[in-house]
């Protein structure tokens, strides 16, 4: 049997959880001797107009309270970019955002402002798409002195535009979607040439609350959903770098403890490149836990 290999992500969504969730995991990681893939918002934080989702996405209000989200992320973010001005992440962050990459982690663009691409990518040409992903572009290379070779796209919304633009870009691999293995994406009757590495375990705000599971039982399921060969897992800085980082730290002892071997993105996309990943549709669809649509890999 192929062992089990955990492909471990980190997506940095707001500047809270740049600021105080990203050190508390690199201290986890480090503690564990485990590197990851950063991805960093790097524009505004504009977590407040994420309120507009309540009347566009179903299901978005009672995936708030079940994962207690006002408690989990504060009033301040919950504010950003209404009643609050949204704070200027790179500008503010660099040097901790530094820190991942000195630290032996591997970093990538999540966002320039991720409330906007997660809500507004479906209306933008490849045009707007181009200018956007140029302006986190251009502060990621202000940070880390040098272009990134990855991407992950907030909420894992693509669009044939998205797709576009990150070939033209010559990344390594991106991490957009929601699927079982590696593999090249097709959209509108278009085949792309940057390598997908999708996400393959739920995360943990989709779990917590439904079927019963709780901080104290998540990472039983974790575990019992770990299968043989590559396991993408998502986690966030502002969960598990924050309230959930017991539950983190736990189901990284039991995961090293039971055998799993834990890597960055860019290790299991050269290993992925090596093997012929196999061409893959990718369509909008809806995932347990999650409230609106997401790219899913189509078998």
């Amino acid at each position: 049997m192929i062992p089990p290999v955990i492909a471990l992500k980190v997506d940095v969504d707001t500047f809270v959880g740049t600021r105080d969730g990203v050190p508390r995991l690199l201290d986890i990681l480090e503690q564990h001797g485990i590197s990851a893939t950063f991805y960093f918002s790097l524009g505004p934080d504009n977590s407040g107009k994420a309120i507009r989702r309540i009347f566009t996405r179903a299901g978005f209000l009672k995936k708030m309270l079940r994962t207690k989200a006002p408690s989990t992320y504060g009033l301040k973010t919950i504010l950003y970019g209404t009643l609050l001005p949204a704070p200027h992440i790179s500008q503010s962050l660099a040097e901790g955002m530094r820190d991942a990459a000195r630290r032996g982690h591997e970093v990538g663009i999540h966002a320039w402002d991720h409330v906007d691409w997660h809500d507004n990518l479906p209306k933008m040409s490849v045009e707007t798409v181009s200018a956007v992903i140029g302006k986190a572009r251009g502060a990621f290379r202000e940070v880390f002195g040098e272009d990134a070779k990855t991407t992950a796209a907030p909420g894992w919304m693509l669009t044939a535009s998205s797709l576009h633009v990150q070939d033209r870009m010559g990344l390594l691999y991106c991490s957009d979607a929601r699927g079982t293995c590696q593999f090249f994406p097709m959209m509108d009757g278009r085949r792309f040439e940057t390598l997908q590495i999708p996400t393959t375990l739920p995360t943990l705000d989709e779990l917590l609350g439904t079927d019963g599971l709780t901080d104290a039982t998540v990472n039983d399921f974790y575990l019992s959903h770990i299968g043989p060969g590559l396991n993408v897992h998502t986690i966030h800085a502002e969960l598990e770098g924050a309230r959930y980082a017991g539950v983190f730290s736990d189901l990284l002892q039991r995961a090293l403890h039971s055998g799993v071997r834990l890597l960055t993105l860019g290790q299991a996309a050269e290993q992925a490149l090596k093997s012929h990943p196999p061409i893959c549709s990718v369509a909008m669809d809806e995932i347990p836990g999650r409230a609106g649509f997401v790219a899913v890999q189509q078998a």
